[in-house]
């Protein structure tokens, strides 16, 4: 099969379409052929050897996929051949084929075609896991995600939205802002000409989803109100920041975050079933909508992930794949 390899640690031009083994699914997998790979930050961090600290030479990237199931194993007794899936996976996910364990699959919603389930699983997943789980948000709250137009931030936006919260968001364009507000967010301040945390400040703020980190962990911090969570998924601006703790005492903060891809393979099927309860009839109803903004041809990933680091999209990357 063809597949993206990752040749050392490095830019975009180490990215390699490459012919490899086509993988043999375990008893409880299921093998499916790829249609449609979404991207994510996290392929980009693990393609310059920062993510997890594994040597990265020769690992195909990828954490979410779309496309047909074509090989069942024996303990997957949920799968058909021929089952149109979006998946989870730990790697993998630029190439024609990936084997992906049974409990991490979700049938396509009604309504979406391949190309759309393949934005769902990375940002569904860690919005829920983060917001909504850890984080705790509850209807009549208010949450505040830094890279609103983000894919992880739209999805953020809707969900929220549809489940009885108000959104606040911040992005880096009026035409970001625009779509913010558009998917439902009640306000969203373009960070690069207003200070959010003066645009913000009279708004009481009970969860902060933050994949920026740098100089806005300690503006995050002023902002929650009494009992606030600060959740963090990434720290682009810089990991190493300088905190008043007094900020999170007196208000009784609690700061936390994780990343998904490390996690076990029970949790996230345990993940992917509270999802497909309480997400998936969003996604049927239109009230969880796509937002795709541009696509590739798999041999392109290396031009995908320059658009990706460039932050000009909004919502979702993808990589394209032919039907057979």
């Amino acid at each position: 099969m063809k597949a993206i390899v990752i040749t050392h640690p490095g830019g975009p031009e180490v990215l390699q379409l490459q012919t490899c083994p086509r993988p043999v699914p375990a008893a409880h997998e299921v093998l499916v052929k790829v249609r449609a790979t979404g991207l994510n930050r996290s392929d980009i961090g693990l393609r310059e050897g920062k993510y997890g600290g594994a040597p990265v030479d020769g690992t195909i990237p990828g954490l979410e996929v779309a496309g047909e199931v074509v090989e069942v194993g024996p303990d997957a007794p949920r799968w058909r051949v021929g089952d149109a899936v979006c998946a989870l996976v730990t790697e993998g996910a630029y190439a024609e084929y990936v084997a992906v364990d049974a409990r991490h699959c979700l049938p396509v919603p009604a309504g979406w075609s391949l190309e759309e389930a393949a934005s769902l699983p990375e940002t569904v997943f860690t919005v829920w896991s983060n917001v909504f789980q850890t984080a705790a948000l509850q209807p009549g709250e208010t949450v505040l995600v830094h890279g609103g137009s983000s894919g992880i931030g739209l999805t953020l936006i809707q969900l929220a939205t549809a489940l009885g919260s108000r959104v606040l968001a911040t992005a880096g364009t009026a035409e970001k802002c625009h779509d913010c507000e558009k998917f439902g967010a009640a306000r969203c301040v373009n960070y690069k000409e207003e200070e959010f945390e003066e645009a913000f400040k009279d708004e009481k703020i009970n969860v902060i989803l933050d994949m920026v980190g740098g100089e806005y962990t300690a503006k995050n911090l002023r902002l929650l109100a009494p009992d606030g969570r600060l959740q963090y998924i990434n720290a682009m601006k810089g990991a190493k920041v300088e905190i008043n703790l007094l900020d999170i005492m007196t208000k009784r903060l609690r700061v936390s975050g994780s990343m998904l891809r490390p996690r076990s393979v029970d949790f996230k099927a345990a993940l992917a079933a509270e999802v497909e309860k309480r997400v998936w009839p969003l996604a049927a109803s239109g009230q969880l909508k796509p937002v795709i903004y541009k696509t590739f041809p798999l041999a392109e990933a290396a031009q995908a992930q320059e658009l990706m680091e460039s932050s000009e999209h909004i919502g979702k990357i993808l990589l394209v794949q032919e039907e057979a």
